[in-house]
């Protein structure tokens, strides 16, 4: 299939670059507009579909195609074809100024001033003005071949204000154009949808027909951006059989950058059962711990175990890993997790459990000055400022300046600091 792709591509690509000297030679208005409009639709699905060498000739039919409808006899349009091929040219990543080049010149009505109008406000980017009736159109015209396309612009400018809907009309774009740049692109906005207001269930399955179908898109990293968040802002609503399913469509090189970029996400949210579940699987498709893929599992492996009473031993595993193998904010997360768990292991302060454990003697109250004064208020003992006081000052501006996960990463440990400090007060009293 892939090399019958490229075959027709090579073809396409003879084809239109003969068009100029077929103008010339047999009268090149005879080339109707929707003709090409088809050409070009093949090229835009066969680069969602994972031939990216079409990309080139994607921009030569946008420009092929926008010089033929500026140079065109407007009688083509009394083919509706015609008239469909220009609005979805405009809608396709085509020249906006083309489709107020074909309106200001419609004499004859050819154009549904409603479409238009609607849709040359959404290419100004005035779209949420006319988002109503651009939803009443796209309703209007969704057994027509413009339909898909009015729906997905349609989702677009309604999934501000009402995500259900744009869900809906997303929906509708992807199942009238399966397998087209079309579905590619309603998929990965309905799964936004399903990240941002907790549609998980929905959000997987937006997920799986995106790996099933789109796998080698050049869009895919945002879509996995957008599983990642979902399975770590959700992870007690996904089980891990689900996520394993999931990528299990991908070759295994993928699945090994996805389980990666999972368990960085969960050790930085503090989520260590699916970090270390997804840490665990990158493990097991690395093959070893010898190779970066399996130190980096390792690595993130470690993270998730910080706040748990493995401390010890993922203290000593983070450290396994050499800093030529890790990225700036790897390292960044890495002298993090080291200030946590210097606080977790440190041993406790006996001038604070004894302050703790003396009893007032009977009536007396501690005054503001002895306050101030006994160890917990000296600078240092507050558990949430150890992380800047533990952390080397170029460490600290490292982490500061390298990746923001490092705040994330210790305020979600805080709370693990805080029960070990309630533990050490009931054993001292």
């Amino acid at each position: 299939m892939a090399r019958r792709h490229r075959h027709l591509l090579l073809l396409l690509a003879g084809l239109a670059t003969a068009l100029p000297v077929a103008g010339r030679a047999e009268d090149q208005e005879n080339v109707e507009p929707y003709k090409m409009l088809r050409s070009l639709q093949f090229v835009q699905d066969s680069v969602v579909q994972g031939d990216h060498s079409a990309g080139e000739m994607q921009r030569f039919m946008l420009n092929t195609i926008d010089q033929r409808l500026r140079t065109v006899d407007f009688s083509v349009f009394e083919d509706d074809r015609n008239v469909d091929a220009a609005l979805i040219y405009a809608m396709s990543g085509g020249n906006p100024q083309t489709l107020e080049y074909l309106v200001s010149r419609d004499v004859n009505g050819y154009f549904d001033n409603r479409v238009t109008d609607v849709l040359r406000k959404y290419l100004s980017g005035k779209g949420l003005l006319v988002a109503k009736s651009l939803v009443e159109t796209a309703n209007e015209y969704k057994d027509k071949k413009i339909g898909p396309y009015l729906a997905l612009v349609g989702g677009n400018v309604t999934i501000a204000k009402s995500p259900q809907e744009a869900l809906k009309l997303y929906d509708q774009a992807r199942l009238n154009e399966p397998g087209t740049i079309v579905e590619e692109a309603a998929l990965r906005r309905s799964l936004a949808i399903c990240v941002d207001t907790g549609l998980v269930d929905k959000g997987l399955d937006y997920s799986q027909r995106y790996v099933r179908r789109f796998l080698h898109s050049p869009y895919a990293s945002q879509f996995a951006d957008l599983f990642v968040k979902l399975l770590v802002d959700h992870d007690h609503q996904v089980k891990p059989d689900d996520v394993v399913g999931i990528l299990s469509f991908m070759d295994e090189a993928r699945q090994r950058e996805v389980y990666l970029r999972i368990a960085r996400a969960a050790a930085i949210a503090g989520k260590g059962e699916l970090a270390r579940m997804s840490a665990g699987r990158a493990q097991a498709l690395s093959g070893d711990a010898g190779n970066a893929f399996g130190a980096l599992a390792d690595f993130y492996g470690g993270m998730a175990a910080i706040s748990t009473d493995k401390v010890d031993a993922a203290a000593k595993d983070i450290n396994t890993i050499g800093d030529n193998e890790l990225s700036p904010r790897d390292k960044a997360l890495r002298a993090a997790a080291r200030a946590v768990a210097e606080q977790v292991l440190r041993a406790p302060d006996p001038a604070s459990l004894t302050q703790v454990s003396a009893p007032k003697s009977s009536g007396q109250e501690i005054t503001s000055g002895q306050e101030s004064a006994s160890p917990m208020g000296e600078e240092g003992d507050d558990p949430g400022a150890v992380e800047a006081a533990s952390v080397p000052a170029s460490g600290a501006e490292g982490l500061q300046n390298g990746d923001p996960a490092f705040s994330s990463f210790v305020t979600s440990s805080r709370s693990r600091l805080d029960e070990i400090d309630g533990l050490l007060n009931k054993e001292s009293n």
